[in-house]
Order: structure tokens, then C-alpha cells, then sequence
């Protein structure tokens, strides 16, 4: 057996030291200048030489460390029983509990607690931690500073094929958390290996999703539940409606049969305002507005074809594109249809005439946005085509505002939930719009560039500061307002409420003349009719041909038996006499003529006569 034994020595303990000290400076050799050298050499003149201007720099790469987050739960289960205790024993414990309550040192705790426990909640009657102070003052006035906005944090898709984020929805409690829906819309053109799985995002972590939600089919539209913040309502490419439970994992907990679900994409889906708040309505480009109650999806509790001739024709029906409900107006329901008109129903109807209450047409183009101003429900904001247009349910002909025809398309508009003179509109070349139509009518408040590609969808959170917009390449960028974006400023609900007024008293003004005006010509076109009827009828065509034909040839002969006078005033006076008794002749009836004709056979020396009088 090999036995080793290691020395261990400090380096300063062995080996040769140096050791250094301060000397004088020593001259070891002098070679003095030798003239005679120099002419060895021979002088250069002129010299060229290089020289670089520009400063000599050095690139470096650093790649730090990622820093990765991962969110773990815990599950707290009652313990601390002793071993001879089982919990699930309900005779144990309550035996347990009595022998503890009789030691002598469990009531002095209790006693030592009760005391600081008291305390603390005689604190909290005095003194309410949730008092607002200055309920009253009015809002402040922010004019100062310029309208501005700022990206806060980009969630990417991590899919390697992109997909459109079509959907975006805030996370009810606190706003921590991000649902986006992830769907390419283009009928039968998705690339093959495309992943149907949407995302749930924590705002602070952009990196990796929280939860990833997988479905079916891809996912169009994606709401939370807003009285239940685990529970989640999706619209399916296939026409399915699916819910999920977070806290049962990434599986869909409900689905919809596909027999009785949409027939085409569900582009929109809403959580209705109800006690048990498992009430929803969906709507889809099949023509057909569904309600559902996620206990039971078998089904749909009720369906409402969106026919306007109100026969409940589904071939006749318009493909809806876009929902609106406000909980203030329980039974009203506002569609937006591929067709750019908007239908607003009342679900309490009994008929389809009832059901289908009146329609709204401005567009030239699908309407890709439809809601209410959380302020003023009657008036509503559209986008569709290359505007958005703000109507009044007072006025159903036209539009009371809208903006300039833009040379992007529109994608998506939202109002901001704190002013009511703002909203959000997002383009197809990726420009978010901010328009303050107090401030600015013509032009947008702020243009902001967000991304190169297609914005599709858009959502505000509900203190109006961060506005969430999904891309064409998945992409979510999360951006930052301006204080005074997001701040109600002094008397603007009273402005706001004032345009709406004057605009819509306009409207009715112009509706009224146009209405006018359609009278007039009504009634012109109608006395037209009436002149029409009283003229005598018209003639046959061969009666018409024959009257001309007659016109025409009476006009000859009367041209003939013109010249046929003025050559017989030219002849000589020889032939005078005859001449004279043709002309008696021409001015007679049809008999003279061919009495004169034998005249003229008489008279042989005339040149002109015998062709004239040949003619007939």
C-alpha cells in the first residue's frame, strides 16, 4: 500500500526571495555619436506614411445570466395533532380539544392573547383604514403636460410559428395578470404545426407564461370572469365555447357540444351580470347570438338569429363580428356585423320584430369594435373600415361624429374607462391612435408606433393608465399613458355631454331635412306619373312609318311642281302660250296633271319640260 503524506508550506517560506531596494541609477556602457556612420545612409525625401484619423475602438459582449422566475403554490393542510390523534376523527379531536381547554396553561394564553387581540380590534373600530379623505375635491386639471405614452413590458409569442393575438383580457383582481388568445384568422391558410395553445401572463414576468391554456381548436376571443378571477370564458375557431378553471390546470373544464354550438369562428364573448355569474352570450359569423350557462354547455339557453327583415332566416342572417352589453341596461345588446351595419336587440322580446329593435349602417366594412362611453350609454363608439364613428342611440340615420378617412385600416377601438372624452383606436400599420375629440377633433391626441407589424386587438385596463395591444406576430406590448391621458380634467363630463347633445341636435336637424326633401321629390315624381297617365296612347309603329312616308312625299311633290313653274317662266315666247296653260295645269288637282302631260307630249320642242312632267 502506497503511503503519501502531503507537506503543506506557505510560498513565501521556500524558494529563492526577491528581495528589492532602493538604489542609484548605474551607467553600464556609453557608445558616444560616430559622424563617419552617417554616410552609409542615404536620406529618404519625400516620405510616405500612413497615419489613421479616426480613434481606434474595440467592441465587447457581455451576456448576463437570465434571471428566471418560477411561481410554486402551497397547499396548507391542518396539522399539529399529535400521533396518537387522527384528525380525520372527529370523536378524537373534540376528546383532544376538551383535554387541552381543561390545562391550566391554555387559559393563561388564551387570557395573554385575548388582551393584544382586543386591542388591535378596538384600533380598527376607532380608526377606518379604507376612509376616503378627499372624496370631494375636484379633480385636478392636468393641462401642463404633453400627451405621451411608454412600453412598459412585450409578452412575445413562444411558439416558433407565430400566430395573431386576436384577443387580450385584464385579470379582474388588481390587474396582475394578462389573458391573451392566439389564433390565425385566415380561412384554411394556418401553416401546418401550428399550436392551438393560448397564454395567461403575469405582468411582472415576462419571460414565460404563468399558465398555458389548451384547447381544441385555437382560441378567437378570451374573457375573465369578472365576479370569479380563476375562471375563464373562450370563443373556438371551430364555433365551440370553452371554460376553464385555473386552479384545475390547463385542460378545458367545460366545452360546448359542437351539434349545438356556432358554425363558424365566435369572434365575441361577454360574462352577463347575473347572481350566479355563470351567465354568458357569445356571437359568431354564422348569423346567430347564443346565451349559455357554463354549468350546463351542453346547450344554449337561448339563440337570436340576427335576420333584419325579422323572418329568422339564418340564410338571411348577418354575420356578427362584435358584442357590446352594459350591465346599467340589463336587457339591450348592441351587434356589430361583417355588413358595417350595427343591430341593437332587446333580449326580452317576444317576437323577432321585438327581438331586432333597430339598425345602425355608416360602414364599409366589417365593425371590428362596438362599446358603449361608460359614461354616457346612449352614445357608442364604431370601428370598421378606415374610421371610427360615434353614434347616439337618438340618431339612426347617420353618425354624430367621426373621424378622418385614414390610408391604414382600423383593427380595434376601446373608450378610456376614466374620461369620457377619450378613446383608443389601433391600425393596421401598427400605429395605436389616441384621440381627445375635447382637445382635438380632426387629429389624434397622440400617434404612437408601436410595432412594424399589424395591430390587431386592443384592451384598457380599468384605471385607464395601461392599454395592452396584440400584433399580427403575437406580440403583446403593454404600454404606460400619460397622467393626463388617465386623469379626469376639470368640467369635462359636462363638455363631453354637451358635444354629444349639440351633435346629435344637429343630426335630427339634418335627418328632418333630408326627410323633407325625400317628400319633394316623392311627390314630383309621382305628379310625372300622373302627366304620364293623361297623355293619349302612343301610335303603332307601321301607323307611324306610313304618316311618315306620306310627310315625306308631299314635301317632294311640292318641291317638283316648284321648280317645274320656274322653268317654264325661262322658256321663249314662242312657247309662252303652253308654258302658261301648263302652269294653270300645275296649280290643279292630280287630273290636270295628266292633261298637261299631253300638252307636253304636243309641245316636242321643249328640252326641261318633258323631263319635269316624266318625273311623276
Amino acid at each position: 500500500m502506497e503511503i503519501v503524506y502531503v507537506y503543506v508550506k506557505k510560498r513565501s517560506e521556500f524558494g529563492k526571495q526577491c528581495n528589492f531596494s532602493d538604489r542609484q541609477a548605474e551607467l553600464n556602457i556609453d557608445i558616444p555619436p560616430n559622424p563617419e556612420l552617417a554616410e552609409q545612409f542615404v536620406e529618404r525625401n519625400p516620405v510616405d506614411t500612413g497615419i489613421q484619423c479616426s480613434t481606434s475602438m474595440s467592441e465587447h459582449e457581455a451576456n448576463t445570466e437570465r434571471f428566471e422566475m418560477e411561481t410554486r403554490g402551497i397547499n396548507h393542510i391542518e396539522g399539529g395533532w399529535p400521533k396518537d390523534v387522527n384528525p380525520l376523527e372527529l370523536e378524537q379531536t373534540i376528546r383532544f380539544r376538551k383535554k387541552v381547554e381543561k390545562d391550566e396553561n391554555y387559559i393563561n394564553a388564551v387570557l395573554q392573547l385575548g388582551s393584544i387581540m382586543e386591542h388591535c380590534i378596538k384600533q380598527n373600530n376607532a380608526i377606518d383604514i379604507y376612509q376616503e379623505y378627499f372624496d370631494d375635491e375636484d379633480a385636478v386639471e392636468v393641462t401642463d403636460e404633453a400627451p405621451s405614452a411608454k412600453t412598459i413590458n412585450v409578452f412575445r409569442d413562444p411558439q416558433e410559428i407565430k400566430r395573431p393575438a386576436t384577443h387580450v383580457s385584464w385579470y379582474p383582481d388588481g390587474n396582475r395578470k394578462l389573458a391573451v388568445a392566439y389564433s390565425c384568422l385566415n380561412f384554411q391558410r394556418a401553416p401546418e404545426g401550428m399550436s392551438n395553445e393560448s397564454y395567461i401572463w403575469d405582468l411582472e414576468n415576462p419571460n414565460r407564461p404563468e399558465i398555458t391554456l389548451k384547447p381544441s381548436s385555437p382560441l378567437v376571443t378570451l374573457e375573465y370572469n369578472p365576479k370569479d378571477s380563476h375562471v375563464l370564458l373562450a370563443g373556438c375557431y371551430n364555433g365551440q365555447i370553452a371554460c376553464w378553471d385555473t386552479r384545475k390546470g390547463s385542460l378545458v373544464a367545460e366545452l360546448s357540444t359542437i351539434e349545438f354550438s356556432h358554425r363558424d369562428p365566435v369572434y365575441g364573448t361577454i360574462w352577463l351580470q347575473s347572481k350566479t355569474g355563470t351567465e354568458c352570450f357569445s356571437a359568431s359569423t354564422d348569423g346567430q347570438v347564443m346565451w349559455w350557462d357554463i354549468r350546463k354547455l351542453s346547450e344554449p339557453t337561448e339563440v337570436v338569429i340576427m335576420d333584419i327583415t325579422k323572418k329568422e332566416h339564418l340564410e338571411n342572417a348577418l354575420g356578427a363580428i362584435s358584442l357590446e352589453f352594459e350591465s346599467t341596461l340589463p336587457t339591450k345588446f348592441m351587434v356589430g356585423t361583417e355588413q358595417g351595419v350595427v343591430i341593437s336587440c332587446n333580449r326580452k322580446g317576444k317576437t323577432p320584430a321585438e327581438k331586432i329593435v333597430c339598425t345602425f349602417s355608416g360602414h364599409h366594412g366589417p365593425i371590428y369594435a362596438l362599446q358603449r362611453n361608460p359614461f354616457y350609454p346612449k352614445n357608442f363608439l364604431t370601428v370598421g373600415d378606415w374610421t371610427a364613428r360615434i353614434w347616439s342611440e337618438d340618431s339612426r340615420e347617420s353618425s354624430i361624429m367621426w373621424t378622418k378617412y385614414h390610408m391604414a385600416y382600423l383593427t380595434d377601438g376601446a373608450w378610456s374607462p376614466v374620461r369620457p372624452a377619450v378613446f383608443f383606436t389601433t391600425k393596421m400599420d401598427g400605429t395605436l391612435d389616441i384621440w381627445d375629440f375635447v382637445f382635438k377633433q380632426c387629429d389624434p391626441a397622440l400617434s404612437l408606433k408601436v410595432c412594424d407589424e399589424a395591430l390587431f386587438c386592443l384592451r384598457v385596463e380599468d384605471n385607464g393608465c395601461f392599454i395592452a395591444c396584440g400584433s399580427q406576430l403575437g406580440t403583446t406590448t403593454l404600454l404606460e399613458v400619460s397622467n393626463g391621458l388617465c386623469t379626469l380634467q376639470r368640467n369635462e363630463k359636462n363638455m363631453a355631454s354637451a358635444i354629444f347633445e349639440r351633435e346629435t341636435r344637429r343630426e335630427k336637424i339634418l335627418e328632418a331635412r333630408h326627410r323633407e326633401m325625400r317628400l319633394k321629390e316623392k311627390g314630383k315624381a309621382e305628379g310625372r306619373d300622373d302627366e304620364l297617365r293623361d297623355e293619349p296612347p302612343v301610335l303603332n309603329l307601321e301607323e307611324l312609318v306610313t304618316k311618315a312616308e306620306e310627310e315625306f312625299f308631299d314635301i317632294i311633290f311640292t318641291e317638283l311642281k316648284k321648280k317645274e313653274a320656274e322653268a317654264m317662266k325661262k322658256q321663249p315666247k314662242s312657247l309662252k302660250q303652253p308654258s302658261q296653260d301648263t302652269d294653270e295645269e300645275v296649280q290643279g288637282e292630280e287630273e290636270a296633271e295628266e292633261e298637261r302631260g299631253d300638252g307636253e307630249g304636243e309641245e316636242g320642242g321643249s328640252g326641261e319640260s318633258p323631263a319635269l312632267g316624266g318625273q311623276p
